[in-house]
Parts: C-alpha cells; sequence; structure tokens
C-alpha cells in the first residue's frame, strides 16, 4: 500500500502530516509513505530528519498576492497537475492525502483524474483557500475545528481533532523543579520558522527576567533568519541558553518544560494540550481570519494559557507574565491541569481507521492506547 501526503511550507502542514505517516506505518510497516512538497518551504529539511521520501513539484501561491505573481501561479496549476499525475503513476499510489499549502490542489485533482483515494486533513479553525478549492474532489475532510466545517459538504466531513506524533505522549509528566533542585525550565518558540516580534520582546525581557528567576533553564527556537541576532543577545546579557535555529525533537523538549511562551497555531495547541503544558500565547496578528487569536483564547478560557497580544506586547511585561507563573506553584498545576484537560489525542487514529474503510482495506491490528474506539 502506497500513501501519497502533500504536505509542506511550514510546520503546521507539515507536522501534523508526519504524524499521520507514523501511524499508518505504525498499523501497517510495510506500506509506503511518500510526501510531496516544494523547494520554498522547510520540507526538504524535516522530512530528511524524519527520513521520509520527498518528491518536488511546481507549485506557487496564488491568493493574497500581487497581480503577476497570481498569474504565474495559476500557470504552474498544469505543469503541477502533470507532475502529480507522474508521481502517482510512479509510485502506484492507492491514497492521496492533502493537508493544504501550494501542493495540495494539484496533488488532488492528479488523484481525481486516476481515480485515487484522496482525502482532506484542515487543521486550521478556518481553511485555507487550496483545501476550500479542491473540497469538492475529496472523498472525506478531516477537521480539527467543527467551524471550518461549513466549508465543505456536510456528508465528507469528519472533526477529529489535529493529529500529533505519538512522541508527545510519552511521559507527559515530570517532577516537581523544587523536588529535584532542577532549575525550571522555559521554552520559547515562534513556529517553525521562528518570530521575530518574540524574539525581540524576550531580548528586552532577560535582564528583568534574571533578576526574577536567576536559575531559569531557557530554550529558544529563534528561526534560521534571527538566530544570529538573538544569540548574540543572550551573549551579551550573560544569560546561559540553548538558542537554536531550529528543534527537531520538539516532542522531548516541549515534555521537559514548565511553561511554554508561543504562537497559537492549531498545531501549537495541539501539542501543547497533548503534554498538558501551561503557555504564554502571542498570537500571530497577519493569521487569517485571526484564527491564532481564537485558538488561544480558547486556550485562556479553559485555563491552560495566558494571551499577550502581539500589538501590546513589551519585554518588561513579558518578563513580568513568566515570573508570575512560574514563582506560583500553585497556579502552574492549575494550568497544567486545565491545559492537559483540552488534549485530543486520537485524531490520528480516526483519520487512518477512516481512510483504510474508505479504501476497502482492513488494519487494525495495531490500535493505539487510548484512542476513541480503539
Amino acid at each position: 500500500m502506497t500513501i501519497v501526503i502533500a504536505a509542506g511550507g511550514t510546520g503546521g502542514h507539515l507536522y501534523p502530516a508526519v504524524a499521520l505517516a507514523r501511524e499508518f506505518l505504525r498499523r501497517d510497516p510495510s506500506a509506503k509513505i511518500v510526501f510531496v512538497g516544494t523547494t520554498k518551504g522547510i520540507e526538504s529539511k524535516v522530512l530528511a530528519h524524519e527520513r521520509f521520501p520527498l518528491e518536488l513539484i511546481t507549485a506557487k501561491p496564488v491568493m493574497g498576492k500581487g497581480l503577476g505573481e497570481a498569474l504565474r501561479g495559476l500557470l504552474s496549476v498544469p505543469i503541477g497537475i502533470w507532475q502529480s499525475w507522474r508521481i502517482l503513476g510512479a509510485h502506484k499510489a492507492d491514497l492521496v492525502i492533502g493537508v493544504g499549502g501550494y501542493t495540495s490542489p494539484t496533488m488532488l485533482a492528479a488523484a481525481a483524474l486516476r481515480g485515487i483515494a484522496r482525502v482532506i486533513l484542515e487543521p486550521n479553525a478556518y481553511p485555507g483557500m487550496a483545501n476550500i478549492a479542491v473540497g469538492p474532489l475529496a472523498q472525506r475532510v478531516f477537521l480539527a475545528f467543527d467551524s471550518a466545517a461549513d466549508k465543505f459538504a456536510k456528508s465528507k466531513v469528519r472533526v477529529v481533532g489535529t493529529p500529533i506524533r505519538q512522541d508527545f505522549l510519552r511521559d507527559t509528566t515530570r517532577p516537581e523543579p523544587s523536588a529535584t533542585g532542577d532549575p525550571q525550565r522555559l521554552l520559547i518558540f515562534g513556529g517553525s520558522q521562528g518570530a521575530k516580534a518574540i524574539n525581540s520582546a524576550v531580548i528586552d525581557s532577560l535582564a528583568p527576567l534574571m533578576q526574577k528567576l536567576p536559575k531559569l533553564s531557557i530554550t529558544h527556537q529563534t528561526g534560521e533568519a534571527d538566530h544570529a541576532r538573538v544569540a548574540e543577545a543572550y551573549r551579551q546579557a550573560g544569560v546561559q541558553a540553548e538558542v537554536v535555529p531550529f528543534l527537531y525533537d520538539m516532542p522531548r523538549v516541549l515534555r521537559g518544560a514548565d511553561l511554554v511562551v508561543a504562537r497559537s497555531g492549531a498545531m501549537t495547541i495541539a501539542e501543547l494540550t497533548a503534554c498538558g503544558k501551561p503557555a504564554i500565547l502571542i498570537p500571530l496578528p497577519t493569521a487569517i481570519y485571526n484564527h491564532q487569536m481564537m485558538n488561544a483564547r480558547a486556550m485562556e478560557a479553559a485555563g491552560g494559557a495566558v494571551v499577550l497580544p502581539q500589538p501590546e506586547l513589551t519585554g518588561a511585561q513579558l518578563a513580568r507574565t513568566i515570573a508570575d507563573i512560574l514563582q506560583q506553584p500553585d497556579r502552574l498545576r492549575r494550568m497544567q491541569d486545565k491545559s492537559r484537560g483540552m488534549r485530543r489525542i486520537e485524531a490520528a487514529e480516526t483519520i487512518v481507521r477512516e481512510c483504510y474503510a474508505l479504501m476497502g482495506v482492513n488494519h487494525d491490528h495495531n490500535r493505539t492506547v487510548g484512542a476513541a474506539g480503539a
């Protein structure tokens, strides 16, 4: 059995796809997984690390671009469909999964032309235009949020949550630092490509933060473009920290954190709640339909997070908020419990089971412990 997954661009699209790929292989180790992406996103780097093969096609953005770029994007569609057709034939694909982004439309179109089973995964509260455009071609549409359902045919929709890698579910608790003598651990990241606004606020927060919490252990994913600037700021501030462009082993680092400062994309919220981690969320203000703010407010309302809107963000405010949470053990524990109470860990299991049912294949002999319906 061969599954082709069109996903890439950002971690928000790619990592749910990796979670699905791992679940297919857990169910059937003989399955063949092939990813399809472009040279523009993070997929080449991440998939090499994850040891999945990657095929590249020509795909360019259309929405939100100027007339010239939009025209070039439209002109690339026939080329992308032809390339997708060849890839599906070469790999004798049995199933195509589109996870949004530039590559999904052409892969879904080619799969429809070939009569191959095809599904969509939409991880965001408001679906992207790529998935909306190919919704009529999909046989199933798997959603993370109910709010996205009205963009697709009701008969196709399944609201299942966001697939996460099983590595996030291993030993999601750790002893309190006060009991072990270990320093408290703060994890900072702004998404797979980093976030300059968060990085700048953290730099401005270092002096007051270390005055309040001199033993704090910090891991900071900066993104490639901003790594040198941020690393130098830590050096000049005399703060020892793990400052890296990218975290490949996010499950391990996240499981070990006591508090997280992050954006609030759907993937981030799913991973935080799976691990039961309290968070300070700084939503991306330019996110389409303001969905990151909606995600963040939902977690805040549940008691697992504090929201700091980026337009109002200062280093002093960030330092104060971090210290207020970490210096109150009871509050930290309550936030952990509320975060864990939001988690949905069965999405990958459910999607894979439905995909096999769609293809008329039964591979239910390896089930995820605790998954719905298992």
